[in-house]
């Protein structure tokens, strides 16, 4: 695997994204901030800090998802449709070139993302007097980007074997219950029936569970709320692990399309 050309590769598709204005993401970020920042004292006279502190980290994961599984699922077969793979495949440019080069393209977008609507976020914090723990947030970010990167690899894999749309939808399906698969399994033991439990712990072992890295809630109450390091270590390292599973499922499938 030439690292040369992966960085191309990832490059084009940086450039390529950003050309497609997905990076106006961030204004549109600071706009529903500097509203939320003004009406949220309105409604919730005692409770408006933590509500932003809430709102805007949940605003950051819900944008940075949309771009994560949009633009994920349809990076491949975008290429495909243009017959641009086939120019692509042609040049010394291997399978798990193309692949690994279009899933760390987007990571570099997301990381770009991601760096400027917490810059924003801690401004608003700031410029607003509301009680946070920058660690701690900076904490829930750093997780964010590694559930965005999981979930980006999902797409990716979807994508590569059906169509856009589908993928979308699927990648949505395995994100919104991978982060109820703890929930899922408890569900299954208190029901009592083998064949539901069974279920349950079999979409729990397949799907990832996205709930380990999701620390918005966590973050909103400082550092000492957060798990500790071993824990955080483990499930950094269980998003890894489970994105270059799924990266390696992508090159395989994508090395057996026909084109």
């Amino acid at each position: 695997m030439n690292l040369g050309r992966i960085f191309v590769l990832a490059t084009n598709v940086f450039r390529e994204v950003v050309r497609d204005r997905i990076l106006y993401i961030i204004g549109f970020y600071t706009v529903i901030l500097a509203v939320a920042i003004r009406l949220l004292p309105e409604f919730a006279a005692s409770t408006e800090d933590k509500m932003f502190l809430d709102f805007g980290l949940a605003v950051m994961n819900i944008l940075g998802l949309i771009v994560a599984i949009f633009v994920g699922t349809g990076l491949v077969n975008k290429e495909i449709e243009k017959r641009t793979v086939l120019v692509l495949i042609t040049k010394p440019v291997s399978h798990s070139e193309f692949i690994t080069g279009k899933y760390f393209g987007l990571l570099t977008v997301l990381a770009a993302l991601l760096t400027a609507m917490t810059a924003i976020y801690l401004a608003f914090l700031q410029f607003g007097n509301v009680p946070h723990s920058t660690a701690s947030i900076l904490i829930a970010v750093i997780f964010l980007f590694l559930q965005l990167a999981l979930i980006t690899a999902v797409a990716i894999a979807l994508g590569v074997f059906t169509s856009s749309l589908l993928a979308t939808a699927l990648t949505f399906a395995v994100y919104l219950i991978g982060n109820i698969t703890q929930d899922l399994v408890k569900l299954g033991r208190l029901g009592n029936n083998k064949s539901i439990e069974s279920l349950t712990q079999g979409l729990y072992l397949i799907l990832p569970d996205l709930s380990r890295l999701d620390l918005k809630n966590d973050a909103v109450y400082g550092v000492a709320a957060l798990p500790d390091s071993m824990a955080l270590i483990t499930n950094a390292g269980y998003a890894l692990f489970y994105s270059v599973i799924l990266l390696a499922i992508a090159i395989f499938l994508f090395s057996q399309r026909e084109f």
